[in-house]
């Protein structure tokens, strides 16, 4: 029988460590993955966080709200028509659609605005960002300072 307490490995404590000849060592990698943790469900904490993640839905616009931000993409058109070479900053508020479930989240984007493609319906600014009509909330900039709309 062995004694416990000090001096009870005194007989193997200066040994050398014994490496097999016939099984190759495993590499580090594979014995830390040993006692890795684990993961039975496989993807299920991030199913959990995108049903957690809140979405929006787009707002309907009042009368007069659709009227105001034609009238102030009307009147960014005719800039641009005016002045060609002046590429006006503007602030917009947009919808962007979830890709991955229902709503979306609404975004701001200040820019300047490269040109306005009418059959499109889109907004292209100098930044390469294009953004469609349909989804603007608002319109803020300069150019619409002076004017009540």
């Amino acid at each position: 029988m062995r004694q416990e307490g000090p001096g009870s490995y005194d007989d193997i404590i200066n040994l050398p460590h014994h490496v097999s000849t016939r099984h190759p060592q495993m590499p580090l990698l594979d014995r830390a993955a040993q006692f890795a943790p684990f993961a039975a469900l496989t993807g299920h904490d991030e199913a959990i966080k995108e049903t957690a993640r809140l979405t929006e839905s787009p707002v309907e616009l009042s009368e007069e709200q659709a009227e105001k931000l034609d009238k102030r993409l009307q009147m960014l058109l005719a800039e641009l028509r005016e002045n060609p070479l002046r590429e006006p900053e503007i602030k917009v508020i947009y919808f962007r659609p979830d890709t991955v479930k229902d709503g979306g989240a609404y975004e701001a984007v200040t820019g300047s605005v490269r040109k306005v493609d009418e059959y499109r319906r889109q907004i292209l600014f100098t930044d390469g960002t294009v953004l469609s009509m349909e989804k603007l909330f608002s319109i803020e900039g300069e150019l619409f300072k002076d004017m009540d709309v």
